[in-house]
């Protein structure tokens, strides 16, 4: 019996060797002899090699990781990842955007598009360099002026494929050609919640689009930010995500950026907005590492070509694409949760906040601070008096 490494199934080199599920979003960590017997496997051939274990083999068997047929699959060259490893880049293919949100960190819409022949050798560094999700932003991705140019080198690559999109420019053609495993609905309430942020007429555009992709079989997650004109309608959210089909829910309170700082009526303080940071579920879509702050695997290429480990870090980039993304990654800096000032008040939910947001949580040039809004959602801060001293 002859076995193959799936479909969908990529071969990762990270800390811990792994193989990575694309759709499914599922990472399985590897011991060396496993990890040595499936890269057989992925060989075109396929392997029989009777030494593996049994046991192993049927738990792959099982889980659809391997397969008894030929695969034609393109695999990439297995490099070991860099310690920590790029797993998870935020791609903003463009600042352009057809939506004037009034929370929106990167303020005016530019006019920039990372061009095709600098996205192309971007993208071979991010697999080369063993990256597990492409978050595809803008500005609105589908506004880049060579979109389906762009979308038509995904394929090729073995990590999963994210579009963030506020949803207004999907129609059921282009649902049908796109090459992701999932598609980020940016939801901020219920239609009024939604609208005060978004415009007049956006919510009922919106619905109908997530309906649109969840009947075209791809994968459907929602990002909500809190506001105060959204604070009532997160139950009503909450049930209708879950009636939908909706496979994970990102709540976050917007950063004092862009253009929310022209718009104060819609900044929500740490005391009345942290309790919603709870609602949400699954939330997987960059999580840290134990031991570390947020933005531990994470990276931000802008549409200048700028690099930098988040984008609300935009004014401070640590590199460009002209001269990659490994060169940039080495420069990140990783925060440990012991360097936190949350670690020297003995937090005792640290490990799991994991400090919150260090752009949110920066003061007086320091990125060691406190992030409140999670301390909130913790019930760690009980008065607005401690919160301002």
């Amino acid at each position: 019996m002859k076995y193959y490494l799936s479909a969908g199934f990529a071969l990762k080199l990270l800390e811990t060797p792994s193989v990575y599920h694309i759709r499914e979003d599922e990472l399985y960590e590897l011991d060396d002899s496993a990890f040595q017997f499936l890269k057989r496997c992925s060989d075109p051939d396929g392997c029989d090699d009777c030494t593996a274990d049994s046991k192993f083999v049927e738990y792959c068997l099982s889980e659809g990781i391997l397969t008894t047929g030929p695969v034609a699959v393109n695999r990439p060259l297995l490099l070991k990842a860099p310690s920590p490893s790029l797993r998870y880049m935020e791609f903003q293919i463009t600042d352009r955007c057809n939506l004037k949100c009034k929370h929106c960190y990167i303020g005016v819409s530019g006019n920039n598009d990372l061009s095709i022949q600098d996205i192309r050798p971007i993208l071979d560094e991010f697999e080369e360099m063993q990256g597990l999700r492409l978050l595809i932003t803008g500005g609105e991705p589908l506004l880049h002026g060579r979109f389906n140019e762009f979308n038509s080198l995904l394929p090729q690559y073995n990590f999963r494929k994210i579009l963030f999109t506020n949803g207004l420019l999907l129609d059921k053609t282009l649902l049908k050609g796109l090459n992701v495993d999932e598609i980020q609905f940016s939801v901020d309430g219920m239609e009024h919640g939604h609208e005060a942020l978004r415009g007049t007429g956006t919510y009922s555009i919106v619905r109908q689009k997530i309906a649109d992709a969840l009947d075209s079989g791809i994968a459907v997650s929602a990002a909500t930010m809190v506001h105060m004109e959204n604070l009532d309608e997160f139950e009503n959210m909450d049930a209708l995500f879950r009636d939908l089909g909706i496979k994970d829910w990102t709540v976050d309170v917007p950063c004092a950026a862009g253009r929310l700082k022209d718009n104060p009526l819609f900044q929500t303080p740490p005391e009345v907005a942290g309790k919603y940071l709870n609602y949400g579920f699954v939330c997987g879509l960059h999580g840290g590492g134990e031991g570390f702050a947020c933005g531990l695997h994470l990276l931000s290429v802008l549409a200048d070509g700028n690099i930098c480990k988040c984008a609300f870090y935009s004014d401070s980039p640590v590199g460009n694409i002209k001269k990659g993304l490994r060169k940039a990654w080495g420069k990140t800096g990783h925060i440990k949760l012991e360097e936190l000032e949350c670690s020297a008040l003995s937090c005792k939910s640290i490990d799991t906040c994991r400090g919150g947001c260090r752009y949110r949580a920066e003061t007086k040039g320091s990125s060691l601070g406190r992030d409140l809004y999670k301390c909130c959602s913790f019930d760690i801060l009980e008065k607005r008096k401690e919160v301002l001293e």
